[in-house]
């Protein structure tokens, strides 16, 4: 009953509802007594012919005023404590989103998404359970079964001690179970995130496993785990099974102990006919109260093996976080990156090492360098996604150290265009408009045209309102990055990040877009990362990373003069041009 105690604290904060459910359900189960003594009283009126039409039809009108108020006080209760229950389900999912949202990128690296998805849907609806028909079941099962044991009591105790003697094997079989069927449970709802996690990548990578012609081997592989669930479920459905059947044979040995030795009473004129037909009638309401008892176990079970996972998931603390004290002040000013050296979570090698430069306010950064050389890396930790550390050295923006800002203001600050442009399930306006959901339609088509995506968007069949699928899957590569781009623009952002957002598109569509973005950006900080370096030319200043350190730095003209690694780097590029226009 551990579910219970962890549960605590919802059930303080809906102590009203809870409160009065309880009382009426109570009130279900005292008046649920009556109509069982009407019977005995009427059976032993008919005994001694002292039954009258008049008689009867009051009863049978108390009995009817009975059933009806019960009507109510249940649909009372069930409105009250099942709507609880709701609550809890949409409050735990809420707690998850908003943990996933304020995890680092190295959470998801360990966590799968369709584990997360099953704690947030199977595992948070045997939780509710717990919190709705647990309950029930609980207070139904002491309150219901303790009332009709007293009135079986004062009826005759010899008889109730007797139709009980089976009562503790029935306690010793449902705890046995119970702890068999958290322990399958928790296997079954692990297999559970497994089936969702490989349909979710599956449907993802549709494309890949389409182009490598691995359908069949992937339906083997979904058959394996589908089948995992399968074996895991029907584990816990054979433990589950048990429950019932065993409640009933309890309950049966009761009845035959009820009735054998009632009959022996009413001969012996120890009790009379009625006073037995009450009795009888008692014992057959005790096993909704057992079944409830059984019934318990198996929600508890499930609800604790579920609350254990979602509990040690919300465990996981974020990595990145705000200071004490840290600003809400939206940052602005140069740029200082002072970095001695950075290493990823969990790796030896440093991927940045010596990086000391200043961006000054309202210019133009270009990073270039192989494949490799940091320059995602250096995007990421102005961006927060993995943090320095003090002995590793800071990054500041206007003076202030990006630590000393809180996530929330830093992050409004900056504009970020990732390697992996990512879509919504949602039009191509709202997909523009993500980061300015108040943006009018002019605005929206304003940044699209800056993003030379415009013309390609109005030839679709429903133009701005075209559904672009999951992740994008119906727009090429190019039309995905030029819309990730003109999400950007229409953000207007202090700080704009483009992280090689341009490798997508043909050159005469890169020049108009770096056209717009000198011409929207003036007076605004702008960082590329780029391999081709036709994209930062234009920049304030360049840093050409090598392992993780800054080989060079300087404008277009500087490091052309100097015949460096960046030299080699164009030279080598415009001859691929050259050859690839058929020139010699």
């Amino acid at each position: 009953m551990g579910i219970f105690r962890d549960l605590m604290w919802f059930f303080r904060m809906e102590k009203k509802s809870y409160g009065i459910g309880v009382i009426f359900l109570v009130l279900v189960s005292a008046i649920n007594l009556l109509p069982p003594y009407i019977v005995g009283v009427i059976v032993d009126s008919i005994q001694t012919k002292s039954l009258t039409p008049e008689i009867l039809l009051k009863w049978a009108l108390f009995i009817f005023a009975i059933a009806w108020l019960a009507y109510w006080f249940r649909y009372i209760w069930r409105v009250l404590i099942f709507g609880s229950a709701l609550r809890l389900g949409r409050l735990l999912r809420n707690r998850l989103y908003e943990h996933f949202t304020k995890m680092s990128p190295r959470f998801y690296h360990k966590r799968r998404i369709g584990d997360m998805m099953a704690h947030s849907t199977n595992d948070v609806q045997a939780v509710e359970t717990t919190a709705g028909e647990g309950i029930l079941t609980l207070v139904d099962s002491i309150t219901m079964g303790g009332l009709v044991a007293v009135m079986m009591a004062v009826i005759d105790w010899r008889l109730t001690l007797i139709v009980l003697l089976p009562m503790p094997f029935m306690a010793w079989a449902t705890s046995y179970f119970g702890t068999l069927l958290h322990r399958h449970f928790h296997h079954a709802q692990a297999a559970f995130s497994d089936l969702n996690d490989k349909v979710q990548e599956n449907v993802s990578g549709v494309r890949v496993i389409k182009a490598f012609g691995q359908e069949e081997a992937e339906k083997r592989s979904f058959g394996d785990l589908s089948a995992d669930v399968v074996r895991k479920n029907i584990a816990v459905a054979k433990i589950d099974s048990l429950f019932d059947p065993t409640i009933s044979l309890i309950v049966g040995i009761s009845f035959m102990l009820a009735v054998g030795f009632g009959a022996v009473f009413v001969v012996r004129g120890q009790m009379s006919l009625g006073e037995l037909t009450t009795f009888t009638i008692y014992l057959g309401q005790l096993i909704w109260p057992m079944l409830a008892f059984g019934l318990l176990f198996n929600i508890v079970e499930r609800g604790r093996a579920s609350y254990d996972r979602i509990s040690s998931l919300l465990a996981k603390k974020p990595d990145i976080a705000d200071r004490e004290g840290a600003s809400a002040e939206v940052p602005a000013g140069d740029v200082i990156y002072h970095i001695s050296s950075y290493s990823y979570p969990e790796q030896q090698i440093a991927a940045l090492r010596d990086i000391r430069f200043s961006l000054p306010e309202g210019r133009t950064l270009g990073i270039v360098g192989r494949t490799g050389s940091g320059k995602t890396t250096l995007l990421r930790l102005l961006l927060r996604e993995f943090d320095l550390g003090s002995e590793n050295g800071d990054i500041m923006i206007g003076g202030t150290s990006i630590y000393d800002v809180k996530l929330e203001a830093l992050r409004a600050a900056i504009g970020y265009v990732p390697q992996d442009h990512f879509l919504f399930s949602a039009t191509i306006a709202e997909n523009i408009a993500f980061g300015k959901p108040d943006a009018s339609l002019e605005e929206i088509q304003a940044a699209a045209r800056a993003a030379c995506i415009h013309d390609d968007i109005v030839q679709f069949p429903d133009g701005y309102g075209t559904m672009v699928g999951e992740r994008g899957v119906t727009l090429s590569g190019g039309q995905k990055q030029r819309i990730s781009i003109a999400r950007a623009f229409l953000a207007n952002p202090h700080i704009l990040m483009l992280d090689d957002a341009l490798s997508a598109v043909d050159a005469k569509t890169e020049s108009g877009i770096l056209q717009e973005l000198e011409q929207n950006r003036r007076n605004k900080t702008t960082l590329i990362s780029a391999h081709r370096l036709s994209a930062i030319e234009h920049a304030d200043l360049i840093v050409v990373l090598e392992r993780g350190e800054i080989a060079e730095r300087g404008t277009h003209a500087q490091l052309m003069e100097a015949r460096g690694k960046y030299y080699d780097m164009y030279m080598r590029q415009q001859l691929e041009s050259s050859v690839a226009e058929g020139g010699a």
